[in-house]
């Protein structure tokens, strides 16, 4: 079946639907997204999206295109026409269409919506949780508001990309006094020798991933200490485990680092056993 997409008021077949060329999300990366897990057809922690959305755009002073109640309905109505079981629901809002020029358009200029969805892939995903995958450092490059999630995002891609010629999954970005702040499209975990789980506080530096967010209350739940401080990549090749985290695929454990091994170079059982938890703290609807 084809594809359906929703742009601006509209459900279009995925390869019929298009923004205004003068949309300033393609002008000037103007505007903010979410991409909200779908697990049996129902969105995962949709509150928890919809909240740092509200807050991604507040801080862009950019207006919901529609009220929350029909967002909420736009979202679902999507996945239902995509027949989506396991997989992602992604939305964008952005300052809408007005000829191209820095300031702010008037008020009178809508905010554009798009939204679309995608299958999980889930045997990749299968095989990285069972084999593990390898990541890379490279210096931070981006903007000083990553807890924003702007649709600005040369940097993660340039990483990305670099990340991916060099054979790894990710990489992770490592700020100027020598820690690491987060992955490009992730958020990056290690377990020390004494089992306790290390992440980077959320604040402008990283985006306080939903993912993140959860696993912080799942740890709670599990008994598992949680230390929020940066760390090194030194001692992120020292720990015991490590691993990443994001809506798409939850956990991913990371068992190489810059090509060293991380603990014995095989998934965690911290990780294996965080990932298991998830499942019991996140919330469906």
């Amino acid at each position: 079946m084809s594809r359906i997409a929703y742009v601006n008021g509209r459900y279009l077949r995925q390869r019929d639907a298009s923004v205004h060329i003068e949309d300033r999300g393609y002008q000037f990366a103007d505007g903010i997204y979410e991409v909200c897990g779908v697990r049996g057809g129902k969105l995962m922690d949709e509150a928890l999206h919809l909240e740092r959305m509200q807050r991604s755009l507040g801080e862009l002073r950019i207006a919901l295109p529609v009220p929350l109640p029909a967002l909420r309905h736009i979202l679902r109505e999507v996945v239902r026409r995509n027949r989506l079981s396991n997989g992602m629901v992604y939305f964008q809002i952005t300052r809408g269409v007005s000829p191209r020029d820095h300031p702010f358009p008037p008020a009178s200029v809508r905010p554009a919506l798009v939204v679309t969805a995608k299958r999980l892939n889930e045997a990749r995903v299968a095989l990285a949780v069972e084999k593990g995958v390898a990541v890379v450092t490279m210096p931070d490059l981006r903007w000083a508001r990553r807890d924003i999630k702007s649709v600005a995002l040369l940097p993660n891609i340039l990483a990305k990309q670099a990340a991916r010629e060099a054979g790894a999954y990710e990489a992770w970005l490592v700020d100027k006094d020598g820690f690491v702040t987060e992955g490009s499209s992730t958020n990056a975990w290690i377990v020390d020798s004494e089992g306790r789980l290390i992440t980077r506080p959320a604040g402008p530096d990283i985006l306080n991933g939903v993912t993140r967010r959860v696993l912080v209350e799942a740890a709670r739940l599990e008994g598992i200490e949680l230390v929020e401080r940066p760390f090194t990549p030194e001692e992120a090749k020292a720990a015991r485990e490590a691993f990443v985290s994001a809506s798409s695929a939850i956990i991913i454990p990371v068992v190489r680092i810059d090509g060293e091994p991380v603990g014995n170079a095989a998934p965690g059982s911290t990780t294996l056993r965080l990932r298991e938890a998830y499942g019991r703290v996140a919330v469906l609807s």
